[in-house]
């Protein structure tokens, strides 16, 4: 079973459907509809955290929990989801030099754990005006991703499956969204639905032959 915690915000069921289509077995709870405890006494095989219109102080249980379960279970946040894991951990978010919506950005990656095997730099779709502040950036936390100008796209704990991008890998304008997602699943040791992900790869396939 994969938990994702809804913020609020009408991407959610962007990234419940891919994650039902790659795994079949979603609960969502609203961020204020149940507590960390509860969470992690469900046992999931991992969670996931939404983008959301708010800060994360005001994401209900969001951050709290990430600092619950890490080391416990596997976590990835996007957005505000990603903005919560810099939260919880001590980090300062902080106003974005210019607030995007449904920009499309080129996103560079160190090639590790969710970005293992995708396309670099990422075309990534950012709708944000609040980004994590690098220069208190936590000590367990790493950049995993970046735009050209420093501005930091992905975090990753240094010790944990904690993983959070500020782009939207649920966007159809994000390239290889959906990989991203299938990584961390694999890491989380979730069984994922490979017979989709050739069926996709025939289409695009196709799709490329025809242009």
């Amino acid at each position: 079973m994969i938990v994702v915690i809804d913020n609020y915000d009408s991407f959610t069921y962007n990234l419940v459907q891919y994650l039902g289509e790659l795994t079949g077995d979603v609960r969502v709870f609203r961020n204020n509809q149940t507590t960390p405890g509860e969470i992690r006494a469900m046992q999931p095989a991992a969670v996931v955290i939404s983008p959301g219109p708010c800060t994360p102080h005001e994401a209900g249980i969001s951050a709290p929990l990430v600092a619950e379960l890490a080391g416990h279970m596997p976590v990835l946040g996007v957005c505000l989801g990603h903005q919560c894991i810099g939260a919880a951990f001590g980090g300062k978010i902080v106003r974005a030099p210019a607030p995007v919506h449904g920009k499309v950005s080129e996103v560079r990656h160190d090639g590790r754990t969710i970005y293992d095997g995708l396309p670099n730099p990422l075309v990534g779709t950012r709708y944000h005006s609040l980004i994590i502040d690098r220069d208190t950036l936590p000590e367990v936390l790493e950049v995993s991703a970046q735009l050209a100008d420093g501005t930091i796209m992905g975090v990753r704990h240094k010790h944990a499956l904690v993983e959070g991008v500020q782009f939207h890998p649920e966007s159809v304008l994000t390239a290889a969204g959906k990989d991203l997602l299938r990584n961390f699943l694999r890491l989380a040791g979730v069984s994922v639905n490979d017979r989709m992900h050739t069926a996709e790869r025939r289409t695009q396939g196709a799709v490329g032959g025809l242009q």
